[in-house]
């Protein structure tokens, strides 16, 4: 983006160039078509301020903190497997339990054997109570029991690891409004979290209108943003479903894992 700096009277073969790198931040070609458009019209240092006024502009207005007003806020975490959805559920519960929160956590990805270990191992980590059923237990029914339990507890926070499976999405969708619904009879459910793999590029909007469409979701959790991952694709489903983001993981560790800073963020699309 350093031509951006430039000034207006760029070349074609500069804006070209400029084109590419946008759309290999994944940003998706309306998002960059507006950008560059705008920027054409600036001069010199003006063309990047422009580009960090419209990203900027972009990004939902809605609260990037949790929250937090219920006795017991009751997260559910959805996404498709391999985003690093269980993980980042761990990951979650270390930062409040950091902070002081008091953290409950639901192995609700019943279909998933690893999934239920995984997060049994984390919970005995962080030393915070893992609600799981038996083997291939019905998803729905753990739920319940987590939402019954964490009330007990009088837990600040429950979050509710859910099955990611997308062999047939209708079957997923269904399972999680069903997720859902069970979970508000025991208490209101405080977050739906979506976990997005920043790799995945555009595909990533694509699964945020599913999901979306299925359970409401209240914000995004953007995942794998280490190395040449930009994550372009969490501004544009900011723009287009208006999700706000609220964490981001960068790594393996519990310790790579943040609360979203939009001009972190924005600086790095444009480094």
């Amino acid at each position: 983006i350093a031509k951006v700096r430039g000034t207006s009277t760029a070349s074609a073969l500069d804006w070209s160039e400029i084109e590419v790198e946008l759309l290999a931040s994944d940003l998706g070609p309306s998002l960059v078509a507006e950008l560059l458009a705008a920027s054409k019209k600036m001069r010199g240092d003006d063309a990047e301020s422009a580009v960090k006024e419209i990203l900027t502009s972009k990004l939902s207005p809605k609260p990037r903190a949790l929250r937090s007003d219920l006795s017991t806020n009751v997260i559910m975490v959805v996404g498709v497997n391999g985003t690093g959805k269980t993980t980042s559920v761990a990951k979650l519960a270390t930062l409040l339990h950091k902070n002081g929160e008091s953290v409950t956590l639901a192995a609700a990805d019943t279909f998933r054997a690893a999934a239920v270990d995984q997060l049994t191992t984390w919970g005995q980590r962080i030393g915070v109570e893992v609600i799981a059923g038996k083997e291939n237990a019905e998803p729905a029914s753990v739920a319940f029991d987590s939402v019954k339990r964490a009330v007990e507890l009088g837990s600040k926070y429950l979050i509710v690891d859910t099955a990611g499976r997308l062999h047939n999405k209708s079957d997923l969708m269904a399972e999680l409004g069903k997720v859902k619904r069970v979970i508000e009879k025991g208490a209101p459910l405080a977050e739906v979290l979506l976990v997005i793999d920043g790799t995945t590029g555009q595909n990533g909007l694509a699964q945020a209108k599913i999901f979306s469409e299925a359970v409401e979701v209240t914000g995004l959790i953007v995942t794998k943003l280490d190395g040449s991952a930009r994550g372009g694709v969490a501004l544009a489903i900011e723009s287009e479903l208006d999700i706000p983001i609220k964490f981001i993981g960068t790594g393996e560790s519990a310790q790579d894992f943040a609360p979203f800073e939009p001009e972190a963020y924005i600086a790095g699309l444009l480094a």
